[in-house]
């Protein structure tokens, strides 16, 4: 299987411009997700990892670091739009392409080893994507983080295969009679969401070429046009370090938020 692990990285981000090249701990986050597909890449034949950029601050940084990396159009509307224009830049001929976020320098590799595991062992899964069981103090935490940053951290509504039936900006399921489960499990039925993808390749053509779909437009989550569209979207579950799964940037004030669960990390 020849699998392509491209990573999206995009300077001009409306609410956090440069966010790629914020540095978390001393490294910049582009640095730790270059690093990530690069030790995942090690383990997997015929597996290429490049950058995708729109900017040449990027690339430039990319040239410092040692990392492949693709200029793409600055019109592309979405990541998985600059995923594949860099797949096609380097040959375009892959079984699966993986869209590793810029912006997620916390994701274990596990989450990628896991991924490239099932379509491995299912060839037919059309995307896989990674997401994590939340302890009941993760939750509290990202109902917490909610209340300042709400369109942070995506949680998901599994069937029982594992295959997703929703995303959601919003925390789903909405949890009656919580102090019961409470006492059952260290455990919430809530699982967070990922931001990485891996596609068949065909999918990821067809997935571009959809016109936005409605709930895509009103959550800002474009996988939801997958599921719009009825393509499916597999899960696997891993494990992460407690409060790890908070850890993605999407805004200035994620970056405080990582630089605490890190250094907690570190310290402990």
């Amino acid at each position: 299987m020849k699998t392509a692990i491209i990573i999206p990285a995009r300077y001009a981000s409306s609410r956090f411009p440069g966010k790629p090249l914020v540095k978390i701990g001393g490294k910049t986050m582009l640095e730790r997700v270059v690093s990530l597909g690069v030790k995942a890449a090690a383990e997997n034949e015929n597996t290429l990892v490049a950058v995708a950029t729109e900017d040449q601050r990027i690339a430039d940084y990319c040239a410092e670091i040692g990392a492949k990396c693709f200029m793409t159009s600055p019109d592309c509307p979405t990541g998985s739009d600059r995923v594949l224009e860099a797949a096609q830049k380097a040959g375009g001929d892959f079984d699966y392409i993986l869209s590793l976020q810029g912006d997620a320098p916390f994701i274990p590799r596990e989450a990628i080893s896991r991924m490239l595991l099932a379509v491995k062992e299912d060839p037919s899964i059309e995307v896989v994507t990674p997401v994590v069981n939340l302890r009941w103090s993760e939750l509290d935490s990202l109902r917490e983080s909610k209340k300042t940053t709400p369109f942070s951290g995506t949680t998901v509504a599994l069937d029982k295969s594992g295959k997703a039936f929703w995303f959601s900006k919003n925390i789903l399921p909405a949890i009656r009679k919580e102090d019961n489960l409470r006492n059952r499990s260290e455990f919430s039925p809530v699982y967070q969401h990922l931001g990485l993808y891996g596609y068949r390749s065909d999918i990821l053509e067809r997935f571009v070429k959809l016109p936005q779909s409605h709930y895509e437009i009103l959550e800002g989550l474009e996988q939801l046009r997958l599921l719009e569209n009825t393509i499916s979207i597999q899960t696997v579950t891993i494990s992460m370090t407690p409060g790890m799964a908070q850890s993605g940037i999407d805004s200035p004030e994620d970056v405080a938020r990582a630089e605490r669960i890190l250094k907690e990390h570190e310290d402990s």
